[in-house]
């Protein structure tokens, strides 16, 4: 038996691992809710379409029966496979990478606490870097998850991840697979920066506390400091971002923006803000249980 006075540290490669088995794992079990998410910030294209006069989608729950009701169950797992793609990827590189830029930013002699700017900042960069990767992952995602706008009749354009992929590089070119990714980046560095940096330095305030130890319940608490602020951050561009690349009306990122303010005015921007906050709450809360203990297989003694 190791000496439990060593201390102990995790490779990167471990690190990457039981991040992306944590960021999967939250993944699988949230993703109605971010289904529901999806379909409330396309609302308005659903509704010019139909011509519906009022919301088809209402609320988180009100969203998540409809689709059952209409599509069935598995509907409200479209989008599964490469979200599990986009999060192995982009849930693996974001935190595996996190240490090592913000040891960077530090300098490697540094000791003591690291200031909240510089771990926002290490966040950002990796976060960026992350979804540069994973865009075509994500961007798979969201048009299958967008496939229930479609007009009753109309063909579905996608028989599933791998043939999304291919009929997107195929009829759209390379390039497409990274469309939004100007939005995506602007929305990932900062959700990212939300997630990571609050996570952190709500985890080591925490540990301050009397009676705080480094526990699940902590963990707990961080999680969905992390999963408020980002949503609170994040929505508007994910909003963007979700429109981006659920359609190809919008000419830019700066045409999306100012297309949505002028019709539909600012508080389109937090559509779906609710069950944005449910996903990414209970995500992150999933995610970062499930990554506190993943890493304990991963720790080596030195």
């Amino acid at each position: 038996m190791a000496d439990p006075r060593q201390n102990t540290e995790i490779s990167f490669a471990g690190t990457f691992a039981s991040s992306a088995f944590a960021a999967c794992f939250a993944e699988l079990c949230t993703i109605p809710l971010d289904t529901a998410k999806v379909r409330l910030q396309l609302q308005k294209k659903t509704n010019v379409e139909e011509g519906a006069g009022v919301p088809k989608y209402r609320g988180m729950l009100g969203t998540v029966a409809t689709i059952a009701r209409e599509e069935g169950l598995v509907a409200l797992w479209k989008g599964v496979v490469p979200g599990l793609h986009r999060q192995f990827l982009y849930g693996g590189l974001r935190i595996a990478l996190y240490e090592p830029v913000k040891a960077f930013l530090v300098g490697s002699e540094y000791i003591g606490d690291v200031s909240l700017f510089q771990k926002i900042l290490a966040a950002m960069i990796t976060g960026a870097l992350a979804i540069a990767v994973a865009n075509p992952t994500d961007l798979v995602k969201v048009r299958l998850q967008a496939e229930g706008n479609l007009l009753p009749g109309v063909p579905k354009r996608y028989s599933g991840a791998l043939n999304a992929y291919y009929t997107i590089f195929k009829q759209e070119g390379l390039a497409a697979l990274w469309t939004g990714l100007g939005p995506n980046i602007a929305r990932n560095t900062i959700i990212n920066a939300a997630e990571l940096a609050s996570y952190d330095q709500v985890k080591q305030t925490l540990l301050q506390i009397p009676g705080f130890t480094d526990s699940a319940f902590t963990h707990l608490l961080a999680g969905l400091g992390a999963g408020l602020f980002a949503v609170c951050i994040g929505s508007p561009v994910d909003v963007v971002k979700s429109r981006m690349m659920g359609d190809s009306i919008y000419k830019s990122t700066l045409d999306c923006f100012i297309r949505t303010l002028k019709t539909e005015g600012p508080l389109a921007f937090y559509k779906g803000f609710i069950p944005n906050f449910s996903r990414i709450g209970i995500w992150n809360v999933i995610m970062f249980l499930t990554l506190e203990q993943a890493k304990k297989f991963f720790v080596i003694a030195v």
